[in-house]
């Protein structure tokens, strides 16, 4: 039995309101997955409540196993029927048992980043769209926006109205589509659509998830975005039993497509909702909190609530502004190495947040010189590996050869002769005949065209054949080492060179692994381990489930990264104005942008339990120019009492100290250099010895605007420029990068 005894007061109210609408507004480490956990053993043990009954949704698979784990403990037996997924994972499980009615192959595959954007480039050359006018990308966001807000390829052609990019982008979206319906196949984006898509327009599969889900609890609400909305409203009309979880303050996915007014305006969607806030935080000490509710409490946009805790007062927050970025790299790894070596803490407590992937090389540099384990979380992931894309092609293309972009990616791995005009004439005769590329493949020997070259073609198909039925005999693992076999794709990787092919078949054998665990996880959940599971499973892998708890190294991840998770000593780098918030953001004229900026802050400090570290540069290379940033408005929202050196270092905010940009750039270069790993700075030649521009004269910068040039030093290959521009104030640029118009 659970002892809700433990739970403070507002956590049981949470807990013991079971009927009805009922929106948990939970603050930053105020043990809401504690009460998701109670609240299902509550619905179970008092309520009577069918296992078989209850719906618990979140965003990341981490966050599901955590919350699956603690539910078997707090539940025990029968907890197995109770349905905890990631709201991808959920459509997936839908989608795999119904999605024929909506005319697909149960056997769909998933389309991942780099897939979409292979089926764009082949879309954008069928239509003849000129890629340097029309970006993919740009594409592809509007694509993912527009099914972000539940609206199809017919109803945005009849929205575009005089609009011509709007046109283009209704063109390419409709074929989009229908190549993606052609392949079987669906991104992300559709996961959730499709199943939207089949509750509304089958009244039958409505009322069997409507029953099965008369309990649903939502974590995270405040990332959901129309459709994930639309998706959980449907199901849970029926018995309106909907608890839903989250944060407004929290909400900082909007460039994802998150829509903050689903959790703002729940009370208007919902009038008897139930509304309870949990203030009581268990994760920081008082100074952390408070330094994290005086910045956030600036936003307008957000539903009142204060932090609160019982821990202690804790030390003042650590602020440092520094000369340069390099400076601040020194100092955080230096502090890091300090508080280790003093037993404080180890590498795993550490964690760097900053604003963009870029800021991580210069810690990753410092790291390499002073020998200590880090983990940059958002780099190459590892399911986007060249060797891991191609195998995965293979099971994608004996699981569902209908996936022309699988065929077409290992048709010729290893090389099997089969040139660009041979795959021409079959896609063409493909696109004639209305058949899979796969299919068009197997009758290579009709297509007249081909001559010789369909000789090239049948020992691929055989292969492919011959797997397709061995698939249902063999395990994923299995299979996969007959695919290496029978390929020969180990030889081939062995001839690139002896070190590369060293790592590359550690990430094979990395593969394997994986595959051997699917297997045994289904063994030990007592369900039939498939290939069409095994690549959904790899298909919904989040970067950030790639964090190992345990694990003795620095953290480095951007803060769109960190939420969700906690470390004891924190540090914030990079908090000047024109980084963090960006020049975009402090530019916009939706100040809605500069809210959304502020939560990230808030959700960055929020991360630290008992140590957390502001710092800041005076000077940065961005892009090739030395900017002269202030200190971030959220430090200077932050109360002079909680900061450590605080009133100096802000009142220096617009001074230099004697050690100039180029000064501190060559000592850090040394401290790399001795470790074997020398940095490759910014350098490039101008293309006259003169620039067509002096001191004095008034200058326009593409992104700064106008303004005065007050120096120019020759160094080098390049002239440095220093200009003080009217609406950002002093830059230090290379003219090269510049490119600055005199007027």
């Amino acid at each position: 039995m659970s002892n809700y005894d433990t739970l403070n007061p507002m956590q049981q109210e949470a807990v013991f309101h079971t009927e009805g609408p009922v929106l948990i507004l939970a603050g930053a480490g105020s043990g809401k997955t504690r009460v998701l956990t109670h609240r299902t053993a509550y619905l179970i043990e008092e309520k009577g409540v069918n296992p078989y009954h209850i719906m618990a949704i979140t965003f990341t698979n981490k966050a599901a196993g955590e919350m699956r784990e603690r539910i078997d403990d707090l539940v025990g037996f029968g907890s197995e029927s109770i349905w905890v997924s990631t709201f991808h994972s959920s459509c997936v499980r839908i989608l795999r048992r119904h999605i024929d009615r909506l005319g697909y192959d149960n056997n769909f595959t998933i389309y991942d980043g780099d897939d979409q954007k292979t089926l764009m480039k082949d879309i954008c050359k069928r239509l003849q769209v000129d890629t340097k006018i029309y970006k993919e990308k740009s594409f592809l966001g509007a694509i993912s926006h527009a099914k972000d807000e539940l609206i199809s390829p017919e109803e945005f052609a009849l929205n575009v109205a005089g609009d011509y990019s709007k046109k283009k982008q209704a063109e390419v979206y409709a074929e989009y589509q229908k190549m993606l319906h052609k392949n079987n196949a669906l991104d992300f984006d559709d996961l959730i659509v499709k199943t939207v898509e089949l509750l509304k327009a089958d009244p039958e599969v409505l009322n069997y998830y409507q029953e099965r889900f008369r309990y649903i609890m939502v974590d995270e609400y405040q990332d959901t975005n129309t459709a994930q909305f639309q998706l959980i409203k449907t199901l849970a009309s029926k018995y309106r039993n909907l608890c839903v979880v989250g944060d407004d303050d929290q909400s900082i996915y909007k460039f994802r497509g998150a829509n903050i007014y689903n959790i703002l305006n729940f009370e208007k969607e919902f009038p008897d909702a139930r509304v309870i806030k949990l203030e009581q935080n268990y994760r920081s000490t008082k100074t952390i909190l408070n330094a994290a509710n005086s910045v956030i409490s600036n936003n307008v946009g957000r539903k009142a609530k204060v932090l609160w805790t019982d821990n202690e007062e804790g030390d003042k927050v650590n602020f440092q502004q520094f000369d340069t970025g390099y400076d601040e790299a020194d100092y955080i790894v230096r502090d890091i190495s300090k508080k280790v070596r003093d037993g404080e803490y180890n590498y795993g407590d550490c964690a760097i947040l900053y604003r963009t992937n870029a800021q991580s090389r210069l810690f990753e540099e410092r790291f390499v010189v002073s020998n200590i384990p880090y983990k940059v979380v958002g780099g190459v992931n590892f399911y986007a590996r060249r060797e891991i894309k191609d195998l995965l092609c293979y099971l994608k293309t004996i699981d569902n050869a209908r996936d022309d972009l699988a065929v077409r990616r290992v048709i010729n791995v290893p090389k099997r002769g089969i040139g660009a005009t041979t795959l021409a004439k079959v896609q063409a005769y493909a696109n004639e005949n209305d058949l899979s590329f796969y299919n068009a493949l197997k009758m290579a020997e009709d297509i007249s065209s081909l001559g010789r070259s369909a000789v090239k073609i049948k020992p691929f198909v055989t292969l492919i054949q011959t797997m397709r039925s061995k698939a249902p005999y063999l395990g994923v693992a299995d299979l996969l080492e007959e695919i290496l076999e029978e390929t020969g794709y180990l030889e081939e990787l062995k001839a690139e060179g002896e070190e590369e092919a060293q790592a590359r078949m550690e990430n094979i054998d990395e593969l394997i692994s994986k595959a051997v665990a699917y297997e045994e996880k289904c063994q030990s959940e007592d369900t039939e381990p498939t290939l069409s599971g095994f690549l959904e499973e790899v298909a919904l892998v989040a970067d950030v489930d790639s964090l190992e708890s345990g694990s003795d190294y620095v953290v480095l991840m951007t803060l769109h990264s960190d939420k969700g998770l906690e470390f004891p000593n924190v540090y914030l780098a990079g908090l000047e104005d024109g980084i963090f918030p960006s020049y975009m953001t402090i530019t916009a004229d939706d100040p809605s942008e500069i809210e959304e900026e502020r939560r990230l802050c808030y959700v960055g400090i929020t991360r630290a339990m008992e140590h957390l570290t502001i710092t800041s540069a005076r000077m940065r290379m961005i892009r090739g120019e030395t900017q002269y940033n202030k200190v971030s408005r959220f430090v200077r929202e932050i109360p002079e009492e909680l900061l450590g050196h605080a009133p100096e270092k802000v009142r220096l905010a617009e001074s230099v100290k004697a050690r100039t940009y180029e000064q501190a750039k060559t000592a850090f270069r040394a401290k790399v250099a001795y470790a074997g790993t020398p940095v490759d700075f910014a350098s490039a030649a101008t293309e006259s010895q003169s620039l067509p521009y002096t001191v004095g004269d008034r200058v326009r910068h593409l992104k700064f605007g106008e303004g005065t040039v007050t120096n120019i030093v020759a160094g080098g290959k390049d002239f440095e420029v220093t200009v003080d521009f009217d609406a950002f104030g002093v830059k230090k640029m290379f003219a090269i990068f510049a490119k600055l118009k005199k007027i």
